[in-house]
């Protein structure tokens, strides 16, 4: 029981990455176009006709779907300049459940070169607590990174699949070998590299992040940024435990958090409305995919795809203790 107990600990330390969302520096400010322009990919659905305001011109549901996509898509095509975005992408396809096409995206992500990258996608398969992912994530267990073999056996936990149940052990022991008696399933590839104390101490700067998680799951990238440029972490908290609170008057205060000057209060409050299914909360979630800011836009757009009822809405987010 102390090892199991020992075990679920550890995998608590999974959203430590997962959100940065991840609002590192050199991303703050999106390259692309300023303002969401319609794109024809998306078949219409019989409710074309609504029309929401943005910032270019009204646009029908179809539009916004379409461009609301397009961001996520592009978030993790981009260049290896860019590995923040992609992270970002991730974070913000974490919080839409279980869809096949987020599915697809956050699967490709298991390849890419960037083990950071590879890290995120895993730990946003686990939040998405889609199930039909585990078999895709199982190979990374032997992934040559200790830290992407770590992140998916944690995320494989989440998941309920025990088969890296030995890296967790090997994490736990620290230079310590395994007692095979309370290994099950294979021995994987990466156990040799987590006896190694310089291998754990990447492992180990994610523990210092848990206080600040909770159901969005802002971890130390996110906090970092916060303080740097000037956001205000106390706000932004406040967020994500209101939020819990499905009230009209909680529901005015995270629209107009929308609009805020704080870049991280705004994606938080885009995550964070993203229960709501009415009018007012689509259009404003749409004016924020032309938002300046990377981030912003990402979440907004994850939002509103859920918000418009284009993703089914992901269960809740159980409060932290």
């Amino acid at each position: 029981m102390v090892r199991r107990s020992l075990l679920s600990g550890f995998c608590c330390l999974l959203t430590a990455f997962i959100s940065p969302i991840a609002l590192s520096q050199s991303s703050t400010t999106a390259p692309g176009p300023q303002k969401p322009a319609p794109a024809a990919t998306t078949p219409a659905d019989d409710t074309d006709a609504q029309v929401v305001t943005s910032p270019a011109h009204p646009q029908s549901k179809t539009e916004l779907t379409a461009t609301a996509w397009k961001l996520l898509e592009d978030a993790l095509v981009a260049d290896d300049k860019h590995v923040d975005i992609r992270i970002q992408g991730l974070a913000a396809l974490g919080t839409m459940g279980a869809n096949a096409r987020t599915a697809k995206m956050i699967t490709g992500a298991f390849a890419d070169k960037e083990l950071d990258v590879r890290t995120a996608a895993l730990l946003a398969a686990a939040q998405t607590k889609n199930h039909a992912l585990i078999p895709a994530m199982r190979p990374l267990l032997d992934d040559k990174e200790p830290q992407v073999a770590f992140a998916a056996a944690c995320a494989l936990w989440k998941l309920g699949d025990h088969s890296g149940q030995d890296l967790l052990v090997d994490v736990i022991n620290g230079d310590r070998k395994a007692n095979p008696s309370l290994v099950h399933g294979g021995m994987h590839q990466a156990n040799r590299e987590l006896h190694d104390p310089a291998a754990l101490a990447k492992l180990g700067a994610l523990e210092g992040a848990s206080a600040l998680l909770g159901p969005f799951g802002f971890g130390i990238t996110a906090y970092e940024y916060i303080k740097k440029n000037g956001g205000n972490s106390a706000r932004v908290a406040a967020i994500e435990d209101i939020s819990q609170s499905h009230t009209p008057e909680v529901h005015k205060v995270l629209l107009d958090a929308l609009t805020d000057k704080d870049p991280t209060v705004r994606a938080a409050a885009a995550r964070a409305v993203r229960v709501y299914k009415d009018a007012d909360t689509q259009k404003a979630l749409a004016m924020l995919l032309g938002d300046s800011k990377r981030p912003v836009q990402l979440q907004a757009a994850a939002a509103y795809l859920i918000a418009a009822g284009v993703v089914a809405t992901p269960p809740p987010t159980p409060v932290q203790p």
